[in-house]
């Protein structure tokens, strides 16, 4: 996808007032004791739980910028992987636009593994169905061999393969298309030093080529590490975004607080985490009237980022 020439260069991704919501089945008492009687006769007759609105995304603002690894920090139902997901246009926001330099790569969702086949069936497969050639998945196969780093496994049915060694492979076949951008969810979490060593080194390599990367994760200290900024989220907002040293170490302190008991201490980091952070605002151009928008359009001037 082409780059508008006014458009600053180094913009890959913008992600503009973004909300996701939607309503799922709950089985909360309260809910019940709060509809009136006629519908909780109906529900029974039915077999229709009552449901709840999830905001999994309230308002989130955010630009990434060629170069940078953006870690994505926060409890399990914070929104991580929903922004993920938005932000590889696998899911609709109910309010909000997005708009990225290319299309980017969720890892574990573009390669079509099929688990009947070997691993290294499924590296070329993977390859083929990430763009590249017949020659080109060739070429990448051994590349994607070592930084998955599975050793024989590579020649075994991937239905044998652990829960690790499959997000590992799929990492390696990711990285070899040389995305411009690459969304990783918690797949680093799954080897051991010397993959973590490998997948580092990897992603280091698309910053390089000016690209960007994400990368969710429950770990703070692998964030710290790997990232060149972290983005940490709480319940659907941008809680703060800034350099990742400094924000995955107020997470971790926080997240510490809140498993020891702390609750007031933890109430009042989290407090103090949303005033000192920044406020990202992205102003993207309107849509030309009456024309059909693709789901990443490329990116346009028309306000500041």
């Amino acid at each position: 996808m082409a780059p508008s020439d006014r458009f600053p260069a180094e913009v890959q991704v913008a992600v503009d007032d973004v909300h996701v919501r939607y309503r799922t089945a709950s089985d909360d008492a309260t809910l019940r004791r709060g509809l009136p009687r006629w519908q909780r006769a109906a529900n029974r007759l039915v077999g229709r739980e009552p449901t709840v609105l999830v905001r999994a995304l309230a308002g989130v603002s955010l630009v990434a910028r060629a170069g940078e690894a953006v870690g994505v920090v926060g409890l399990n139902g914070s929104g991580k992987s929903t922004l993920l997901r938005v932000i590889a246009g696998l899911e609709t926001p109910h309010r909000g636009r997005v708009r990225a330099r290319s299309a980017p790569v969720l890892l574990g969702v573009n390669a079509a593994l099929l688990p009947e086949l070997s691993g290294s069936q499924n590296v070329r497969l993977g390859c083929l169905a990430m763009g590249m050639t017949p020659d080109e998945a060739e070429a990448a196969y051994p590349q994607v061999v070592e930084v998955a780093g599975i050793g024989p496994s590579i020649h075994r049915p991937m239905k044998t393969y652990s829960s690790g060694m499959a997000a590992r492979l799929k990492f390696a076949i990711a990285a070899a298309s040389d995305p411009q951008i690459l969304l990783i969810d918690e797949a680093l979490a799954t080897g051991d030093a010397a993959f973590r060593e490998r997948s580092e080194e990897r992603m280091n390599h698309l910053r390089r080529q000016a690209g960007c990367v994400f990368l969710v994760s429950h770990a703070a200290k692998t964030i710290e590490e790997t990232c060149t900024r972290a983005i940490w989220l709480h319940r659907g907002h941008v809680v703060t975004d800034g350099p990742a040293y400094d924000v995955a170490q107020a997470y971790r302190w926080w997240a510490w607080n809140l498993a020891k008991g702390q609750t007031e201490t933890a109430a009042s980091l989290l407090e103090d985490a949303f005033r000192q952070g920044t406020d990202t605002r992205v102003v993207l151009a309107p849509e030309d009237a009456g024309s059909a928008v693709p789901r990443h359009a490329r990116l346009r001037s028309g306000g500041s980022v």
